[in-house]
């Protein structure tokens, strides 16, 4: 269901029953232990995320790398910090 460099490849899921007993499958949340930084960024130009990510990782869709180096679960989070965490490469 999603790609193989996804936050979500590994994750679970669960069924809920919404209104009408209709089931639904759910993807757990990923929460993971904060990875090790190799340094920092600071942001010039409204520089985003996917931006970085390629630049830093090698890959622009691993941008959720960052917010998880960052402590922010959604990319949005990361929208107005001037200096953003840089993990290590994986």
């Amino acid at each position: 269901m999603f790609s193989a460099n996804s936050r979500y490849a590994n994750a679970s899921t669960y069924t809920v029953s919404t209104a009408g007993t209709r089931a639904k499958t759910a993807v757990r949340l990923p929460i993971r232990p904060d990875p090790p930084v190799r340094g920092f960024h600071r942001r010039t130009g409204g520089q985003r995320l996917d931006y970085l990510a390629g630049r830093y990782l090698g890959d622009a869709t691993g941008f959720w790398r960052l917010c998880d180096a960052n402590g922010a679960f959604v990319p949005d989070a990361l929208g107005a910090r001037q200096l953003v965490a840089i993990p290590d490469k994986a």
